[in-house]
């Protein structure tokens, strides 16, 4: 129980002073806490942590546009990211070798903890970011049919189809943020002059969505043989609908064979056992008793 006890305060005394020597190390490279808010405090520190340590990420290219799929656009993403995994990395290790050690667990064995736990920690921020991407995607997807209609109500009032993105992103902002912020985006860069069908290609390419493809092959292709947009946009929106429709009528045809191995594997064994166990009971007892 001693050398459990010693083993696990060595353990502590050297996690703590890696940290200590890290903390001071990063606050001497510059004031970590420049703003009161303790999220930017939390963002800002993984950024200097990220910058300052290797780089984790072996692909950072791929890397940052996961980030700017998942909404995570800002410069200094890159660093947060390997901020985080860094982060993780040693909270998995410290955590997985402190319980190894908890339980009565050798040396050797927290060791194998702890390495363990440095590959969990590398790989769950990745896991993270694709769901966030994933569910962001998903977002902007539901959002697009909408949008096109506000994209017809506002070419068939008259307007061009610039002034018709602005006014689709203004509307957008309260239902679908997502989706609002990329045709805000796209606002801009119109605004500096850059070409409108290149836009919702980057746009679409950015978020890694479909339906944000098609809709951009759509204004491509209405551009450059000369249809009017407005009756192709009204189209593609019905067909968006119907489609999430048959959708929804899919999933939903697939809830009964779904249903089959809980049924089989959780609820009928208990059917068994209510009904069938009592007589069970009665016919044991019965045995029993005819057997003396």
């Amino acid at each position: 129980m001693t050398e459990h006890l010693f083993l696990l305060g060595s353990y502590f005394v050297v996690v703590m002073t890696a940290v200590t020597a890290a903390g001071y190390w990063l606050l001497t490279r510059g004031p970590i806490v420049s703003s009161s808010s303790g999220r930017e405090a939390i963002a800002k520190t993984l950024r200097n942590l990220g910058g300052a340590l290797p780089d984790a990420t072996p692909k950072p290219a791929p890397l940052r546009n996961k980030l700017i799929a998942a909404g995570h656009r800002a410069p200094e993403a890159l660093a947060i990211y390997n901020g985080v995994v860094f982060a993780a990395m040693g909270l998995m290790a410290i955590v997985f070798g402190l319980a190894t050690l908890i339980t009565g667990r050798g040396i050797t064995d927290a060791f194998l903890s702890a390495v363990c736990g440095i590959g969990v920690g590398f790989f769950l921020p990745k896991l993270v970011l694709d769901r966030r991407a994933r569910a962001r995607g998903q977002k902007l997807a539901q959002g697009i049919p909408t949008a096109i209609d506000l994209l017809v109500l506002s070419l068939e009032s008259g307007q061009n189809l610039d002034a018709a993105i602005v006014d689709a992103s203004r509307e957008l902002r309260r239902p679908y943020p997502d989706l609002a912020e990329e045709f805000h985006n796209v606002c801009l860069a119109l605004g500096a002059g850059a070409s409108r069908n290149e836009l919702f290609r980057e746009m679409a390419a950015r978020s890694g969505e479909r339906e944000l493809q098609k809709l951009a092959n759509l204004m491509t292709d209405c551009d450059r043989l000369g249809v009017s947009i407005a009756p192709a946009l009204r189209n593609h929106a019905r067909y968006l609908r119907i489609r999430r429709r048959q959708t929804a009528q899919e999933s939903a045809r697939k809830v009964g064979a779904k249903l089959v191995f809980p049924i089989f594997f959780l609820i009928f064994p208990s059917v068994l056992l209510v009904t069938l166990g009592p007589a069970i009971i009665q016919l044991t007892s019965l045995l029993s008793t005819i057997s003396k």
